[in-house]
């Protein structure tokens, strides 16, 4: 049974209430239909991007698809909102299977960011798992803010490519910024999907599946890069669950139009 019970607000940052087949229908039938579609799969983390800034917010806000990538989301719609979702929508997961329905339809697909080898790995490993699947173009990320010229060399790219889907791989929030930014030039759906790049290229392990089922990814992947992570989960994980508390209780209103739109692009690349 498909599950699509639309946006929910989560502190403020309003997270799909749906499942895979759910999101996989939405995507395909925007790329059926050339129609622009800004997608993303938040953890804790992209959440609390979107709660401690309002601009980022006001993005979040404003894509067309954000589903509950980490279990503490979903537990979050289901504890809020009653939703009953049986299982989280994982960026990773989702980007396998929005792959073999686009491979089933002909619907060519494009990578956008990361490092040349990185795309090398992944293209090869889904092109073996997905054999069917057409990728239509590679694009590593410069590292760095795109001029405009840049951004419209980028837009020309992925249009003359033929594609119709576009996998970010740029980290979060990078990623949002960049789906947000771009939904206005490109008329397909664009997929923020963050470490699936490296999962499915194999050049970072997944967490075993226990700790991805009991919501304790982020513990893996701190042992793994404690250096560069423990700023993302150790501080934010705990004020997360303070402020559902106090959504849940009514001691604190998180209005999802309390937001402000951004003023300046910023034009990750």
């Amino acid at each position: 049974m498909m599950i699509d019970l639309g946006k929910k607000n989560v502190l403020g940052v309003l997270v799909d209430a749906v499942d895979y087949e759910a999101a996989v229908m939405r995507i395909v039938a925007a790329a059926r239909a050339h129609r622009p579609f800004a997608v993303s799969a938040l953890a804790v983390h992209g959440v609390m991007t979107g709660v401690q800034n309002a601009s980022h917010r006001y993005r979040l806000n404003h894509l067309d698809l954000v589903t509950p990538d980490g279990q503490p989301v979903r537990w979050s719609l289901n504890w809020l909102h009653d939703t009953r979702l049986p299982d989280r929508v994982y960026g990773p997961t989702l980007m396998l299977k929005v792959c073999t329905m686009a491979a089933a339809e002909g619907l060519p697909v494009f990578l956008y960011g990361s490092r040349p080898q990185v795309l090398e790995a992944l293209a090869r490993n889904l092109r073996a798992c997905i054999p069917l699947l057409v990728i239509a173009g590679m694009q590593p990320s410069r590292f760095r803010q795109l001029s405009p010229a840049e951004k419209q060399a980028v837009v020309e790219t992925i249009l003359q490519s033929g594609a119709s889907i576009v996998f970010v791989g740029l980290g979060c929030p990078r990623q949002e910024v960049w789906v947000y930014e771009y939904r206005q030039s490109l008329p397909m759906p664009l997929l923020a999907v963050g470490a699936a790049f490296d999962f499915h290229a194999g050049s970072l392990p997944q967490a075993p599946p226990i700790l991805q089922r009991y919501g304790l990814e982020w513990s893996y992947r701190l042992f793994q890069e404690p250096k560069r992570l423990w700023r993302r989960y150790l501080p934010l994980n705990p004020l997360y669950l303070w402020l559902l508390f106090l959504q849940k209780s009514g001691l604190r209103t998180f209005d999802a139009d309390e937001a402000e739109m951004p003023l300046v692009e910023l034009r990750y690349g």
